[in-house]
């Protein structure tokens, strides 16, 4: 069992995203120190990849500064940065990551150093449901979660992918790829309800939650939301100087989400 848990309690859960490297891999490291500090409850981290199918502009951008930055966002050197901000903060860290780095790397190994640098769970939106069996006992051994999405498309497989999950569900409120939304028309209570039918593991809502406005309604309906490109495009806009705007955007975030 990983720490992931302990994201989840009383509160509702903002879990933002950041992408490794961007500007910088230290630039990154206070930045996920600052949204802990700020009260999220869960951070993702994303390993800059060079195809990454499932992102939309915002992210694939942050990716090319990533791998292109001076020095490069190398995996080994993403694992550092990662050791450093665990002794940081207390919040679960968990990698979003494309398979072929994973499965370069070898499934143990990476499992493994996973484990020794503090990170709980892997999201990894290109490996199909039907593989998860190839790495999950192996993250599992490691004390690593690999947490399963679920999206409008997923249909009748739902309660089979909520019924084998760990962690906590990624619920993908929209269809395409990652970006912001001034409006999203998913039936995201249908969803959750099948969910809640076969397993009370927590779920968290992202792709296109952006506004505290969406935060809190969508809070109301799951466990917690996620929010990954309004964050990385405040990063864009800032570079360098992005640490008080995140701040400020994360602080509104958390407090629209558990608003009385």
């Amino acid at each position: 069992m990983s720490e992931i848990a302990s994201a989840f309690g009383d509160k509702k859960a903002f879990i933002p995203f950041v992408t490794a490297g961007d500007p910088s891999l230290r630039d990154t490291e206070e930045f996920i120190v600052a949204m802990a500090h700020e009260g999220a409850a869960l951070i993702e981290i994303g390993i800059p990849f060079s195809d990454p199918i499932a992102e939309g502009p915002v992210i694939q951008a942050a990716n090319v500064r990533a791998l292109s930055a001076p020095g490069g966002a190398s995996l080994e050197k993403i694992f550092q940065m990662v050791q450093r901000v665990s002794q940081r903060v207390d919040v679960p860290l968990v990698f979003l990551t494309y398979l072929n780095p994973v499965f370069k790397y070898g499934y143990d190994a990476f499992c493994a150093r996973c484990a020794e640098v503090g990170i709980s769970g892997l999201i990894i939106p290109d490996m199909p449901f039907e593989e998860r069996p190839e790495l999950a006992p192996i993250a599992a051994a490691h004390g690593v979660d690999v947490i399963s999405l679920i999206a409008p498309t997923s249909a009748d497989r739902i309660q089979k992918i909520a019924r084998e999950s760990s962690g906590y569900l990624y619920i993908v409120s929209s269809m395409g790829v990652t970006g912001m939304r001034s409006a999203i028309s998913t039936d995201i209570e249908a969803i959750m309800a099948q969910v809640r039918a076969v397993t009370d593991i927590p779920a968290a809502i992202g792709f296109g939650i952006n506004t505290p406005e969406q935060a809190a309604h969508y809070g109301t309906l799951a466990d917690g939301v996620i929010v990954g490109s309004a964050i990385v495009k405040i990063i864009a806009e800032h570079g360098s100087g992005a640490l008080e705007p995140i701040r400020r955007y994360v602080r509104s975030m958390v407090d629209a989400l558990n608003a009385e």
